[in-house]
C-alpha cells in the first residue's frame, strides 16, 4: 500500500509538472503555419458560408433572393474574411492570389500547400454548412438532386457555363475577371502609390468584388476562385448530385486553371505599368539616423544655436517613412 500510494503521488507530481493539453494546444496554436492555416480556413468558410446562402437565397427562395444579392452576399462575405484573418495570413481566401504571390516573391512557396488547405476546408465545410441548413433543397428539387434543368440545384454550391456562352469565350472570361480582381488588389494595398485608407481596406475589396460581380458576372458567374469552385464541387458530387457535376459542358476544370492565369497576368500588367513608374522612398533605418547624428561635428559654445543655423542639423523622421511597406498588403482575396 506505500508503494502503491507513493506511485500515485509519483503519477500525481508528474501530470503536475508536465505540460497540460490545452498548454501544448497552445504551444501549437501559435505556431505560424498553424495560425496561417486556420486563418485561411476561418476566414474562407465565412466568405463562403454567406456566398453560398445568397445564392440558395436566390435559387431557392424567389422572391427572397436575387442577383444583386449574391453580389452583395460574396462582397461583404470577403470583407468579414478580411477582418478575420487579414492580419495573420492576409486572407487570400482564393487559391489564385496565393499562387500569384509566391510566383511573385511575395510569400515562401512553402507556405503554399498550407494556404490552399485551408482554403479548401474552408470551402468544402462551408459547402456542407449551406447544404444542412437549406433543407429545402429537397423539397424544391422532388427529391431528385440534378445539375441542368428547371429545378437544377447544384448552382448553388458552384459555377456552371450558361448556354448563352461557349467553353472557351467562358474561359477568357475567367482570365479577364479574375486578373481584374487581381491588378485592382495590388492597386488598393499598394502604399507607394494611392492605397485604401487605414482600416477601410477589408470594405474596399469587399466593394471590388461587389462590382465585378454586378458588371461581369453574368458570362459565367465569376467563380475567380479553385477554392470557391473545386471543394463545393466535390461535395455535391458525394452529396448526391452525382458524377454530372464534372461532365456538365466540360466546365470545371475552368474555374480551376483560368483564375491561376488571371491572376498572374493582373499582378505581372501592375508590377510593369504601374508599380515599376512609382517612385519608391529609401529606406531610412533607425541606426543609419543614428549614426549620422553621432557624425554632425561638434560646433563651438560662441556659434548660434545649432538647431536653428546649422545646415547639418537632422531631419526628425517619421515612423511611417523609416519602414516602407512593401508594395502590396498581404490582403488578397477573392472569394469567387
Amino acid at each position: 500500500m506505500g508503494l502503491g500510494c507513493c506511485s500515485m503521488s509519483t503519477c500525481s507530481s508528474k501530470m503536475v509538472s508536465s505540460p497540460t493539453v490545452i498548454t501544448r494546444m497552445q504551444a501549437i496554436m501559435q505556431k505560424e503555419m498553424v495560425r496561417e492555416f486556420l486563418a485561411e480556413f476561418m476566414s474562407t468558410y465565412v466568405m463562403m458560408v454567406f456566398g453560398l446562402g445568397s445564392v440558395a437565397h436566390m435559387v431557392l427562395g424567389g422572391k427572397l433572393g436575387s442577383f444583386l444579392g449574391v453580389n452583395l452576399g460574396f462582397g461583404f462575405g470577403v470583407t468579414m474574411g478580411v477582418h478575420m484573418a487579414g492580419n495573420i495570413s492576409g486572407a487570400h481566401m482564393n487559391a489564385a492570389l496565393t499562387f500569384t504571390n509566391c510566383a511573385l516573391g511575395r510569400m515562401s512557396w512553402k507556405k503554399f500547400p498550407v494556404y490552399i488547405l485551408g482554403q479548401f476546408l474552408g470551402s468544402f465545410l462551408a459547402a456542407a454548412t449551406i447544404y444542412c441548413l437549406f433543407y429545402t433543397i429537397i423539397e424544391f428539387s422532388g427529391g431528385r438532386l440534378t445539375v441542368t434543368g428547371p429545378k437544377a440545384t447544384a448552382s448553388i454550391f458552384a459555377t456552371y457555363l450558361p448556354d448563352h456562352s461557349t467553353l472557351w469565350r467562358g474561359f477568357l472570361d475567367e482570365v479577364l475577371v479574375t486578373g481584374l480582381l487581381q491588378l485592382c488588389l495590388f492597386a488598393i494595398t499598394d502604399k507607394e502609390n494611392n492605397p485604401a485608407l487605414q482600416g477601410t481596406q477589408a470594405l474596399v475589396i469587399g466593394i471590388l468584388v461587389v462590382v465585378i460581380g454586378i458588371s461581369l458576372g453574368m458570362n459565367t458567374g465569376y467563380a475567380m476562385n479553385p477554392s470557391r469552385d473545386l471543394p463545393p464541387r466535390f461535395f455535391t458530387y458525394i452529396a448526391g448530385w452525382g458524377i454530372q457535376v464534372f461532365r456538365a459542358r466540360d466546365w470545371w476544370w475552368v474555374p480551376v486553371v483560368a483564375p491561376f492565369l488571371g491572376a498572374y497576368l493582373g499582378g505581372i500588367i501592375y508590377l510593369v505599368f504601374i508599380g515599376s513608374t512609382i517612385t519608391r522612398r529609401p529606406h531610412i533605418l533607425e541606426d543609419s539616423m543614428m549614426s549620422e547624428d553621432r557624425r554632425i561635428p561638434v560646433l563651438p559654445k560662441t556659434m548660434p544655436n545649432p538647431a536653428t543655423t546649422s545646415p547639418l542639423t537632422p531631419v526628425s523622421v517619421s515612423p511611417t517613412v523609416r519602414t516602407v511597406a512593401p508594395l502590396s498588403d498581404p490582403i488578397l482575396l477573392e472569394q469567387f
